[in-house]
């Protein structure tokens, strides 16, 4: 059994569906520092700053356990976007990504006894059709407050999936988590059958 530190119910979900024993622990890390401690750095390294953070934090009251971290973050046009702080934010998210490319990073991360496993992170682009006020109105109706929780405001495997035209990435790795490279890893470090 693993321990996943996180809250997500995509991540919790995605272990579930997979067969792959844990037990959630949130981690209780200030994301907004460490972000700040990596001001200018790419975000696939902050994505996994984080997901080590956040292992690492909960390895700490895990003595022997092997805990997995995760997170993502969106990047579009040359900005990094966080979970939106209200429904306003989030529709001033949603005019942003119009019609361009975002590109969501999600990395993850194997921890114990404070020793860093493997590390790995992974990303997705998605083409953002262009939206229109009313659609925005009407998706955020339908969709808030769900999608406060959600890195560039959508849930793939709901009314999310009208925001795209195309997407090149895994599934997976949409949904939060890069679970093919994580899985891969458990096989390695004997955690899960071959």
């Amino acid at each position: 059994m693993i321990v996943l530190a996180s809250q997500s119910a995509s991540r919790r979900a995605m272990l579930e569906a997979a067969a792959i024993p844990f037990r959630a622990q949130p981690a209780h890390v200030d994301e907004r520092a460490i972000e700040a401690g990596l001001s200018g750095r790419p975000p696939a390294e902050i994505a996994l700053q984080l997901a080590r953070a956040k292992a690492l934090a909960v390895s700490d009251q895990a003595p022997g356990e092997l805990v997995l971290g995760s997170d993502s973050l969106v990047e579009c046009a040359g900005r990094r976007f966080d979970k939106p702080a209200d429904r306003e934010a989030a529709a001033e998210h949603l005019r942003f990504f119009s019609g361009k490319v975002m590109n969501l990073h999600s990395a993850a991360a194997l921890v114990r006894d404070g020793e860093v496993l493997w590390a790995e992170d992974a990303v997705a682009s998605l083409q953002v059709t262009t939206l229109s006020e009313a659609f925005i109105a009407d998706y955020l109706d339908a969709e808030w407050p769900e999608v406060a929780g959600c890195v560039g405001v959508f849930r793939i495997e709901a009314r999310g999936v009208q925001l795209f035209e195309k997407i090149d990435g895994d599934y997976f790795t949409i949904l939060g988590m890069p679970l093919l490279k994580v899985q891969a890893a458990l096989r390695r470090l004997g955690e899960i059958a071959q």
